[in-house]
């Protein structure tokens, strides 16, 4: 948290939320930082700033990075509000900068609460648009908002997948993991492991056999996705206790949400396990970043490796906080992680002025671009297309695209940045998706803003296919 030695921290929100989340009374966690009730009482009503002598003996006695109490109290951005409130379902109730910071400073979970059920509203209109009948945010949408809130980041999984590995490197021939853990699969579970042809898998690229003790993987999976199909078997016979525990702290809606919720919990545990944290993240910054030498160094995939990027949040031994973000060629986003900030759009997609779209022009090499959104916030982002796992006759190679980033003042840590100019770089301007966006003039635009009326002129042409009215206040 950068400040000034005068400035006054007000964070009552903040630490409120932190105390509630460690399930402390106002009592217990006074008696741990050494101070009295009625002071940290006035903490949290706002009525006395937070002194440094304070902030260290958070981060000391409950292990506490300082930048999270500098950045939004909740998962809710000022930045999510805007765009939510931009909807003409807010016609003339646009409320001021100053009182969305408040909200999301004094009451985070009222803030997070507001955008769950803006989410819910807004996914059924759409669906109502798409199918003509009403219906509820998707159990995958939860999901992703559940594993965004804890920052991508579950220390649990990555002790479990760093024990777990060094297990299978001591009985590797040769350090060959995928090999170490057929081997295990084999002795511990009387579980073969078979590669069976496309035909036969028919729509399937990873199966479990039960009552003939076989995995059976596709033969369409490349050598990165195989071996991750295989521990992922292990995983999930070796740990399901430790899975089913973690999957139901998450609380889930529904049998849909807590079964997806599931998965995504192993295939986490699975990365840990391919990439364990300590070493994956030790290379990591030794190499600048090298997503080349870390797919070579761990033996898996460009997306593998971007994705084990954006999870880098152990407190004593924190990488760069990346944002992902996977699309297919027609702009539909099916990723979208971060253990940072979001530099794109929660309710829709991301703008056509971003690199990300424009590498299936250029398969398989990486393109680097430096954005500025609308907020003046300044990202390093890199985009290289990728296979599509389990790809069939109808696929086309680099069907997706892979957007990885971060906050310009971290791109200098990373080798993809290297020769630009970070002081004085070329930035391209971008917004949300068009509909929410009121930057003007754009000639990528694809529809106006919804909350903007069009200007239609007889005697001009704009760069812009819907020019619009009135600017930001």
């Amino acid at each position: 948290m950068e400040a000034g030695a005068d400035r006054k921290l007000f964070l009552g929100g903040r630490l409120k939320r932190l105390r509630r989340d460690l399930a402390l009374t106002q009592t217990a966690m006074a008696a741990d930082l050494g101070v009295s009730p009625s002071y940290l009482n006035h903490i949290e009503r706002n009525q006395r700033p937070v002194s440094a002598q304070l902030l260290l003996r958070l981060a000391e006695t409950y292990d506490v990075d300082l930048r999270t109490l500098g950045g939004p109290a909740g998962h809710a951005t000022e930045a999510d509000l805007a765009e939510a409130l931009s909807d003409p379902l807010f016609s003339g109730l646009k409320p001021p900068r100053h009182e969305l910071v408040q909200l999301i400073d004094d009451a985070p979970a009222l803030a997070d609460s507001f955008l769950r059920l803006y989410r819910a509203y807004a996914e059924s209109r759409r669906r109502e648009a798409d199918v003509g009948g009403p219906a509820e945010g998707t159990p995958a949408d939860w999901v992703r908002e559940y594993v965004q809130g804890r920052r991508n980041h579950f220390p649990e999984l990555d002790a479990l997948g760093e024990a777990l590995n060094a297990a299978l490197l001591a009985e590797a021939p040769h350090g060959d993991l995928e090999a170490a853990a057929r081997m295990r699969l084999k002795a511990r579970h009387d579980l073969a492991v078979r590669v069976m042809p496309a035909e036969v898998m028919l729509e399937w690229t990873r199966r479990f056999d039960l009552h003939r003790r076989r995995l059976l993987l596709s033969e369409t999976l490349g050598p990165a996705s195989r071996a991750f199909a295989v521990v992922y078997q292990l995983v999930v016979l070796e740990h399901d206790a430790e899975l089913e525990a973690l999957t139901e702290q998450g609380q889930a809606p529904d049998a849909a949400a807590r079964g997806l919720l599931k998965v995504s919990l192993a295939n986490t545990l699975t990365a840990a396990v391919l990439m364990p944290y300590a070493a994956f993240q030790r290379t990591a910054e030794d190499t600048g970043y090298d997503l080349a030498r870390l797919q070579a160094r761990f033996g898996v995939s460009f997306e593998q490796a971007a994705h084990r990027l954006t999870t880098l949040s152990r407190p004593t031994a924190r990488g760069v906080p990346f944002f992902l973000m996977r699309v297919d060629q027609a702009g539909n986003v099916s990723k979208r992680f971060a253990s940072g900030a979001f530099p794109f759009a929660r309710f829709g997609g991301a703008c056509p002025r971003w690199r990300l779209h424009s590498a299936f022009r250029t398969p398989g090499r990486i393109v680097t671009q430096i954005i500025e959104t609308p907020d003046g916030g300044r990202w390093f982002t890199l985009a290289r297309t990728v296979n599509r796992q389990g790809h069939d006759a109808f696929t086309e190679a680099h069907d997706l695209a892979i957007g990885l980033g971060c906050e310009l003042k971290q791109a200098h840590r990373l080798i993809h940045a290297r020769g630009l100019n970070l002081t004085e770089p070329e930035v391209t301007p971008i917004g949300p998706a068009c509909r929410l966006c009121h930057r003007h003039p754009c000639a990528e635009r694809a529809a106006p803003p919804i909350d903007r009326p069009l200007v239609v002129d007889d005697w001009a042409k704009s760069v812009s296919p819907y020019p619009f009215a009135g600017t930001d206040d």
